[in-house]
């Protein structure tokens, strides 16, 4: 699966409330992308939306990227989930 074009919040919010879950990348308009491997790593706002980073220890989250929604270029699935 990989999506061109523009996205609103319902189309990032559909993606994160598959079941079952399969994680995605989120390509930026500056080159840049963030990947979504946890849908409760996902806070999607009207306009823009927060991706918690994993860290190596269960539960804990080591960062987050703010992504503006308008500036998402094409949402892609990660084929190894790993």
């Amino acid at each position: 699966m990989t999506q061109q074009g523009m996205f609103r919040a319902e189309d990032i919010a559909a993606l994160t409330q598959r079941r079952p879950f399969r994680p995605f990348r989120i390509h930026m308009a500056d080159g840049s992308h963030v990947d979504v491997r946890h849908p409760e790593l996902a806070m999607i706002m009207k306009d823009r939306m927060i991706v918690g980073l994993p860290s190596d220890r269960p539960g804990i989250v080591d960062d987050y990227e703010y992504c503006a929604i308008l500036h998402i270029t094409r949402l892609e699935e990660l084929v190894d989930a790993s």
